[in-house]
């Protein structure tokens, strides 16, 4: 196995395994809820999300459009954006790469849940800029990955699953260069499932 291919195998794994991780993320519940319920509360009623690696889009983005929030997923796997237009119509779905993502539209919240840490350390450091592009004073961005910097190959149903994560202090060092407020940050937090978050906002009237 070679470690450098997984990165570029993502979309397709997801792909694959679309309807099963779908099944299971729903089956085990929302452990993970406490901050996505606080990156919600930093927005304005009606405010516009763009979900970076949306999924399927249960339960994080059915529980923002039911607090009454416009979302905008984007996700790699087709059969994932699918799932979102079934469940939610009302709301736009796309199918991209998040890494090379220009809507040309600022948004309220950018969430890259559970997605960021797919990507390699470069792809991740380019992101910062996919976020700023997108973002507009007020704007609350959260993402979530590992503790340290390094790389882990992971398991689902039988196929590996590539994980990567730079250090705290890069995160936090991306976040200012890319006009970011470092809000809050937790690692390796049991309360969420052992994940490692942080949440930030552009200093500024919330607009979008």
């Amino acid at each position: 196995m070679n470690l450098a291919d997984l990165p570029g195998r993502i979309a397709a794994h997801y792909e694959r395994h679309a309807h099963a991780w779908d099944a299971d993320r729903r089956a085990a519940g929302w452990t993970d809820r406490a901050w996505h319920e606080r990156f919600i509360s930093a927005l304005p009623d009606g405010a516009a999300v763009l979900d970076l690696g949306c999924g399927g889009g249960s339960p994080v983005a059915l529980n923002m459009v039911a607090c009454g929030l416009r979302v905008c997923g984007v996700d790699a796997s087709p059969a994932m954006v699918l799932l979102c237009r079934e469940r939610m119509p009302g709301q736009e779905w796309r199918r991209a790469d998040m890494r090379s993502l220009s809507l040309g539209r600022r948004f309220g919240g950018i969430l890259a849940w559970d997605s960021l840490f797919h990507l390699d350390h470069d792809s991740q450091r380019r992101m910062f800029r996919v976020f700023a592009d997108h973002a507009a004073p007020g704007t609350v961005l959260m993402f979530n990955a590992g503790p340290a910097h390094g790389e882990s190959i992971g398991e689902y149903r039988g196929d590996p699953l590539y994980h990567a994560s730079l250090a705290p202090a890069e995160y936090r060092a991306l976040l200012a260069g890319a006009g970011f407020r470092l809000v809050a940050e937790t690692l390796e937090d049991r309360r969420i499932g052992g994940r490692s978050a942080w949440l930030a906002d552009v200093p500024g009237p919330i607009s979008g």
